[in-house]
């Protein structure tokens, strides 16, 4: 699906609609020293292996693409959740 990479749309800063830049969601680096990476750590450590099970078949062909969108007056970002997608495509 493409999508185009400017939008007019509702702004909750502004109090307005307005024309935001619209981009994908990309998750950001997961930190090391994190109370839920150390606690995930400490419940693998030692003899017993997995807590709870791995899924391994993974049973959707599909994941949810997130958006965000950026205001242009006033910068504001604001995710938006997306539909299933096989490939969502930002147009310029």
């Amino acid at each position: 699906m493409k999508v185009p990479s400017k939008i007019m749309t509702y702004c909750p800063k502004c109090n307005s609609h307005t024309e935001h830049t619209v981009s994908l969601y990309k998750k950001g680096k997961e930190r090391k020293l994190a109370l839920g990476a150390r606690r995930h750590a400490r419940e693998l450590k030692g003899y017993g292996g997995q807590k709870y099970p791995i899924q391994r078949k993974k049973s959707k062909t599909t994941d949810k693409k997130t958006l965000v969108l950026k205001c242009v007056s006033c910068g504001r970002s604001v995710m938006r959740e997306g539909i299933r997608l096989r490939k969502l495509e930002v147009t310029r």
